[in-house]
């Protein structure tokens, strides 16, 4: 392990079948008034609204909502919820769905006694958080980003065209996550497979950087190959409780903080798909799929020995008679394959990516990178290929 660490998450997960028995129990930790957090009305239609709201009223809470949260969440929105929090004193928020709610949850809850352009302070210039947070928690009916289990706030300025990321310190993760694998049995595939690329690519992140034997990527590996193996079966059968838990469990464990442990990390992809997202509104793990390719493609030579151990130890490919050029760009084919093979979007085109878009994503791009550090140009020959 090349660098020194500290490890701390203070999330408390809940997993299985029988998670939701846990938060009566939990809410006994907190004060009267709750925050419910959630998205367009999927939980309604699906039972889980109405199995949490009855277990609040047992509980003896006062519920307040803030509905209507949706991909990618409005800086709006937060700010609404916020405003709630603030004015009625609420003692917890709880989120119910996906990624983008419990994103949205943590802003709320680190801007709701915030002074000043919170999100220029947070999320643009990403100062010290100095105020007063109300806990956090979370129920999870949609995998992908692993907000469940991290500080990771992702909040998009809809007026100025700004999506911008923060990963906030161990007192802003929830509390606790309930995860039950059946809640996710009726998210649409187009979601599903989004939610998975999401997935990969924060361990592709993680994974291409550095040189050194690090314990790490050997973990990054077994993830990988246990959500190919799992995501090839819940396509077929959505509602294949093994298959839908593993790749629950393996969306935590990608962004949870274990992975990156002594790791020199890259990010550039989630970087640009942040501003293809602003501009276009898309899925972002259909924006990460469509923009990881030619990527790759551009940055492999610069990384090379860990794209080719890509290709051997997560893709299986036989190295024999090949040269390391040819067996890291058939793993990178394998990438493009798979996606192709689980219907996920290779092309930002089919995203709502337009050319007069194009030099106006490569330009609010932050800079950054693993094995290369790209400059705009390069930003926008990439966006220009992806776009092919």
């Amino acid at each position: 392990m090349k660098f020194d660490f500290t490890f701390q998450n203070p999330t408390k997960i809940y997993f299985g079948r029988k998670a939701l028995e846990n938060l009566k129990p939990e809410l006994k930790n907190y004060g009267k008034k709750i925050l419910l957090a959630y998205g367009g009305g999927s939980i309604k239609k699906n039972g889980i609204y109405d199995k949490v709201v009855d277990i609040l009223k047992q509980s003896g809470k006062e519920i307040y909502e803030c509905n209507n949260i949706l991909p990618n969440p409005a800086l709006s929105k937060m700010l609404e919820g916020a405003k709630i929090v603030k004015d009625n004193n609420i003692d917890l928020i709880l989120a119910v769905g996906g990624g983008s709610v419990i994103d949205c949850a943590k802003g709320i809850s680190v801007s709701a006694y915030a002074e000043g352009d919170v999100f220029k302070r947070y999320w643009i210039n990403h100062e010290e958080l100095n105020n007063n947070v109300v806990p956090v928690a979370s129920i999870l009916t949609m995998v992908g980003t692993g907000s469940e289990m991290n500080g990771g706030s992702v909040i998009s300025d809809t007026v100025n065209k700004i999506k911008a990321d923060r990963c906030f310190p161990p007192h802003v993760f929830p509390k606790f996550s309930i995860l039950n694998p059946e809640y996710t049995f009726t998210v649409p595939k187009y979601q599903m497979v989004s939610g998975i690329f999401d997935i990969m690519s924060h361990l592709m992140e993680q994974y291409f950087s550095g040189d050194d034997d690090n314990t790490s990527d050997y973990l990054i590996e077994g993830i990988f190959k246990s959500l190919i193996h799992s995501t090839r079966i819940a396509i077929k059968d959505p509602t294949n409780y093994e298959a839908r838990s593993n790749i629950m469990w393996c969306s935590t464990m990608a962004l949870n903080g274990i992975v990156c442990l002594s790791k020199e990390e890259d990010w550039e992809v989630h970087y640009i798909e942040h501003q293809l997202s602003a501009y276009t509104d898309c899925a972002h793990g259909m924006g990460l799929c469509a923009i990881s390719i030619p990527y790759y493609h551009y940055i492999y030579k610069y990384g090379i020995d860990k794209f080719v151990r890509f290709a051997k130890e997560v893709w299986n490919v036989d190295d024999k008679g090949k040269s390391k050029d040819q067996i890291a760009l058939e793993g990178i084919d394998c990438l493009k394959k798979f996606a192709e093979e689980c219907s996920m979007i290779t092309n930002i085109k089919e995203l709502g990516a337009t050319p007069d878009l194009i030099p106006k994503i490569a330009n609010t791009c932050n800079l950054g990178g693993g094995y290369k550090k790209l400059n705009r140009d390069e930003i926008l020959e990439i966006l220009k290929q992806s776009y092919q």
